[in-house]
């Protein structure tokens, strides 16, 4: 079964047609990057994607479930097997790095707190933030912060990960580290649909492309 799968999709947003038949697969693995102007859709397509909009028409499957009859109860359940990268961080800056995390993990239902402990210390290895568990967010640089926001995206282990402009504010060579972590993380089979203008830096990490223009989102061969 497909990670994501939308068939003849179409959606609005505040009740204005947006996105008209979408077609897509995505499975476990897979690398996309999301082209195309502001105020195209793209971020219409994420909203869709975690049920903060509703699909008009068509067939949309998203990790299991199904999108045009989720029940409002069912939402959380959803949004726990999908991890979400923002542009401007939306960190708790009058927390610490462990603060943060446990918050996320404690809100989806986590009350084992040697498994909290544990999930943290995992994710802050793999984005090579170990050292930072005790440290106030505002302390960090904007790359340090991002490497937070990934952790903190990969807590519940998603099997998708939406990521928003995530190098939209960092330098060149720390957009590269961010990319290389998210390659390693497909690799571990987390699929990834990434929104960018960053194409200097597509140009160095392989991935295919989605164009989002004309209220379509379609497949295409490159920037």
């Amino acid at each position: 079964m497909s990670i994501l799968s939308f068939e003849h999709v179409s959606i609005s947003h505040e009740g204005i047609p947006t996105l008209t038949d979408i077609n897509l697969s995505v499975e476990a693995g897979d690398f996309y990057y999301l082209i195309g102007r502001t105020g195209s859709g793209k971020s219409t397509f994420f909203k869709s994607i975690f049920a903060e909009l509703a699909i008009d028409e068509g067939q949309a499957q998203v990790v299991g479930y199904d999108l045009a009859t989720i029940k409002r109860k069912d939402i959380p359940f959803l949004r726990r097997k999908l991890g979400f990268v923002f542009q401007d961080f939306q960190l708790l800056t009058d927390r610490n790095v462990e603060k943060n995390l446990s918050f996320v993990l404690e809100a989806t239902g986590h009350t084992d707190e040697a498994e909290i402990k544990s999930r943290i210390e995992d994710v802050l290895a793999r984005v090579g933030m170990s050292n930072a568990i005790h440290k106030r967010v505002h302390k960090l640089s904007g790359g340090e912060q991002q490497r937070i926001c990934i952790a903190r995206a990969i807590l519940n282990k998603p099997q998708l990960l939406l990521a928003d402009e995530p190098t939209g504010h960092l330098d060149p060579e720390v957009s590269l580290e961010i990319m290389h972590l998210f390659k390693e993380l497909t690799a571990q089979g987390t699929a990834i649909i990434m929104a960018s203008h960053d194409y200097n830096t597509m140009r160095q990490i392989p991935g295919k492309f989605l164009k989002c223009e004309g209220g379509k989102i379609e497949l295409t061969a490159g920037i």
